[in-house]
């Protein structure tokens, strides 16, 4: 089978080697396990690797690279415009030559490809949509346009949208569906976490206005203000990170806050086992790999309810929802902190909820859908 991936994630060559980002990397590396040729058409450059990213596993990749596309300058919306005929004949030529296509969306590059995969009714196609399906949820245009052509049963055929959480009035063509970091055999015992010490709070992400990393330190801040032992470890990196960084000078938060940028996968695994809650008050999700990994370990999520998360936590049973206002969350977390019983009654429902969703799952379901 060649399987032809189109994605916008950018790409690293090294060595012979493409690199990208671990998480995205892993999940494909399943992918390819069942196929004998791929082709990945996606942005690229030199570059040496960071310990973020991974490199593909497999011994037949031919690589096309093309040009980024994004509209967030005058510039890039010009390049952007020049550059689409281009690569959009660069993707026919590949989907021509495929056995299957693998859409990553949404994204610009991932809005061509469901335009041009179109043209290929009888071809076998999956696109993972990574990003929220909500319908209520307010996206770009091009968010909205990919979700319409993915969802159209009469303009896209023989095809399956893998998304995340579970939407009432979805077409054939959807179906619901997760992403998994960890094995059967990583289910160990977990330890109960005391409440009555130090109270480890987590970070980890982009550090991004999207992902609000700022509110997660005022949480703390606020709690330690209220004189709770607390700290917060912040894993990531991003463009918030000075302002961050000043944010917890002005406030003289050094002995509570602590960034350790990006780490390898194991590094953050133990961060989890130790820490007594995740804080993720993102503006949007998909399937947060983070909150999952998080439940794993018994290290319980505080998250906004955006996408699937209220799902994912049974809407406060697995983990609290935060209502982005800063007295109101404080006080939730203060109630959480102040029994024990509760805390620890969630953290076990969050961990058997979560090893439901392991690799081996995963692969499994991935197996079925390339032979389908």
């Amino acid at each position: 089978m060649r399987f032809v991936i189109i994605t916008h994630v950018e790409h690293y060559i090294e060595d012979n080697s493409y690199f990208a980002y671990a998480p995205y990397v892993r999940e494909m590396n399943v992918w390819l396990k069942y196929v004998d040729e791929v082709i990945i058409v996606a942005p690229a450059e030199l570059k040496k690797r960071t310990a973020i990213q991974l490199s593909y596993e497999h011994k037949n990749i031919k690589f096309i690279s093309i040009p980024k596309m994004n509209l967030l300058s005058l510039k890039s919306i010009f390049m952007s415009i020049v550059t689409t005929p281009k690569v959009s004949w660069t993707l026919f030529k590949a989907m021509r030559d495929a056995d299957h296509i693998h859409l990553r969306c949404p994204g610009n590059i991932g809005l061509l490809g469901c335009c041009i995969q179109i043209v290929f009714p009888k071809k076998a196609k999956t696109a993972k949509y990574a990003g929220n399906w909500d319908p209520k949820s307010v996206q770009p245009l091009s968010y909205k346009i990919q979700r319409w052509i993915l969802s159209n049963t009469t303009l896209t055929k023989n095809i399956k949208t893998l998304v995340y959480g579970e939407w009432a009035n979805s077409s054939k063509n959807i179906k619901s569906f997760f992403t998994a970091t960890y094995r059967e055999e990583d289910k160990v015992i977990i330890n109960p976490r005391i409440l009555n010490d130090t109270i480890h709070f987590l970070f980890v992400g982009t550090l991004s206005p999207g992902k609000r990393p700022r509110y997660a330190i005022q949480l703390v801040e606020r709690l330690s203000r209220l004189g709770y032992a607390v700290s917060l470890q912040i894993f990531g990196d991003g463009i918030e990170r000075e302002a961050l960084l000043e944010y917890c000078n002005t406030q003289q938060l050094h002995a509570i806050v602590k960034y350790h940028g990006n780490q390898l996968e194991s590094v953050v695994r133990e961060a989890y086992k130790k820490s007594h809650f995740l804080l993720l008050p993102s503006q949007s999700e998909g399937w947060p790999k983070v909150v999952a990994e998080a439940m794993f370990w018994g290290c319980l999520p505080i998250a906004t309810q955006v996408s699937c998360v209220g799902n994912m936590l049974d809407y406060g049973k697995r983990g609290l929802l935060l209502k982005m206002d800063l007295d109101s969350d404080v006080e939730m977390i203060k109630g959480i902190i102040g029994n024990p019983t509760e805390y620890d009654s969630k953290v076990q429902e969050s961990i058997l909820w979560s090893r439901k969703y392991t690799l081996d799952l995963f692969e499994n379901e991935i197996r079925a859908l390339l032979q389908s």
